[in-house]
């Protein structure tokens, strides 16, 4: 956010370093649960108080979906970016989540089937050099125009901030991800009740139309199925567009104002 939002809206933002990222402990046994349980105690840590927004982008879907599900009653309002999809939600048409899935590159559809059915050689598959691993992980993902243009934009920026997230090795971060990401939930979001019955907050899905990583159809029936989702679809933007300049402070005004 711009330190002009910040001010403006009085905010105290907050951003952690999920288990085995950065410097938070790897957890082995980590689930959607103990994620969602993780917020919640950095938060009464922090004294956030009873109520609090969360936000999570991309990967960081989880711990909102997770959130959403085990701690609603600690929620003021929620934000989900561009929240990876699980093509192995119960929810799911058979052939929706088929045709979605088989938009992807072939060796991320391998690399999804290995850390759904066969999660304990995720690391292997992904660091091995017979076959094509993950896109993203082999850092080729399949980006749109605009993501290219941020991308260059971004260049300027530090990389060892990238760096310092998988200090601890790929294996409890990005490969741990994959496994919780893309394994068997312990529940199915496309179930989920409406945290927010009385209109005392609200829950949004932010997605670019031209996104490559999350296939835009799954996410249009989920806000479809479950309606009382605030779904804002940004047209020509790819997966990387709450980069773009000025893009996450309509996202955050849009949760705490209602502002479209």
């Amino acid at each position: 956010m711009s330190p002009g939002s910040v001010e403006e809206l009085g905010v105290y933002v907050v951003s952690f370093d999920r288990p085995g990222y950065g410097e938070s402990d790897p957890n082995p046994k980590r689930t959607m649960k103990s994620l969602a349980l993780d917020v919640e105690e950095l938060a009464d840590q922090l004294e956030l108080g009873p109520k609090f927004y969360v936000v999570g982008y991309s990967m960081g879907g989880q711990a909102v979906w997770g959130c959403l599900k085990y701690i609603p009653h600690r929620l003021a309002g929620a934000t989900l970016i561009a929240p990876v999809i699980n093509y192995w939600w119960p929810g799911f048409p058979a052939n929706l989540s088929k045709e979605a899935y088989y938009q992807q590159f072939p060796q991320d559809q391998w690399a999804l089937r290995v850390a759904h059915y066969t999660p304990w050689l995720t690391y292997w598959w992904n660091t091995q050099k017979l076959f094509p691993a993950s896109s993203v992980i082999g850092g080729r993902p399949q980006l749109s125009r605009k993501d290219m243009e941020i991308i260059q934009q971004m260049a300027a920026r530090p990389r060892h901030l990238m760096l310092q997230a998988s200090q601890q090795g790929e294996f409890e971060s990005i490969h741990r991800d994959l496994m919780i990401g893309f394994g068997s939930w312990e529940f199915d979001p496309l179930e989920l009740e409406n945290p927010f019955p009385n209109n005392e907050g609200s829950v949004h899905i932010w997605q670019g139309d031209e996104d490559g990583l999350v296939p835009v159809m799954l996410q249009r029936y989920i806000a479809g199925k479950l309606s009382w989702i605030q779904y804002h679809e940004v047209p020509g933007a790819g997966h990387l567009f709450p980069i773009a300049d000025g893009m996450t402070d309509v996202i955050v005004k849009a949760l705490l104002l209602g502002e479209k």
